[in-house]
């Protein structure tokens, strides 16, 4: 297992090569990352739709955090591109190792193919009749609450969030082996979905899926949602929650992990600094 200073070590070394990914390899690999959090998604809307009714609220949010765990493993054991995990990418740029065009290059083409991924997954649900049922309706009521957000809190959430999303990826690099990396991903993961805290690649399949099925009199109706509520549901919503959550997961991922642990372990990564613009 890595120590601390070798996971900063590690995680700049990370940062190069994903900078030094094709645009083809970064649409690719985002798309994917993107469908996989949203396969985590539904998975936790399936598991819990109808759960608190039977074990009350706080069991029900543990169970979905153990579901969606699911999507950060496929993301990381399989190899793809997430947004939220390369937020982690700066440290690279503090250590004088990652030129900070490449990250930004990075950042727009995986972010774009996340939302790609994330639609591509709610549209297959929604053409598959999987949510025309009480299922649906929770997903609805999911997007209702998310697009219902005030901007600070989503953009607090979004800062707890990534900063709990990062530590599992900079923690799962600890690891050497497959279930170490599980394992130091499920706990965080499981965390963070508890505590009701915003992922900006997980809205986007839910919002995505919840814009589908405002449409679908089965959906709508098990949803129970108020005229209000439902009113929610739209493309206004949809980006006053994605663009708060978004900001606040690069402060929670950059600021709270990628700074912090840079100028932690700073001599440590003296010998990496090269000439980086």
């Amino acid at each position: 297992m890595k120590t601390p200073a070798e996971l900063a070590r590690a995680a700049c070394l990370t940062s190069r090569v994903k900078g030094d990914l094709s645009v083809r390899q970064m649409l690719l690999m985002g798309i994917l990352a993107g469908a996989y959090i949203a396969f985590a998604g539904w998975l936790m809307t399936v598991v819990s739709h109808d759960l608190p009714q039977f074990s009350g609220s706080g069991f029900s949010r543990f169970l979905s955090g153990v579901v969606f765990s699911t999507g950060l493993i496929f993301v990381v054991i399989s190899g793809s591109e997430l947004f939220t995990g390369n937020c982690m990418m700066p440290l690279g740029y503090l250590a004088g190792y990652t030129p900070l065009k490449k990250i930004l290059r990075n950042w727009g083409w995986v972010y774009t193919a996340n939302l790609i991924g994330s639609i591509l997954i709610a549209t297959l649900i929604y053409f598959s009749g999987l949510a025309d049922n009480a299922v649906g309706g929770r997903a609805l009521q999911v997007a209702a609450d998310k697009m219902s957000l005030p901007f600070i809190q989503a953009f607090s959430r979004g800062i707890l969030c990534n900063w709990i999303v990062v530590l599992a990826v900079w923690m799962s690099m600890a690891a050497d082996n497959v279930i170490g990396k599980i394992w130091a991903i499920f706990f965080p993961i499981m965390a963070f979905i508890a505590s009701g805290f915003e992922h900006s690649v997980a809205n986007m399949y839910y919002m995505s899926l919840g814009l589908m099925l405002k449409g679908t009199p089965a959906a709508v109706a098990s949803s129970g949602l108020t005229d209000q509520a439902m009113a929610a549901v739209s493309p206004g919503g949809f980006f006053s929650n994605l663009i708060p959550v978004t900001l606040g997961n690069m402060v929670g991922g950059v600021l709270f992990v990628a700074v912090f642990y840079y100028f932690i372990f700073k001599e440590n990564l003296a010998d990496l600094r090269t000439e980086t613009d």
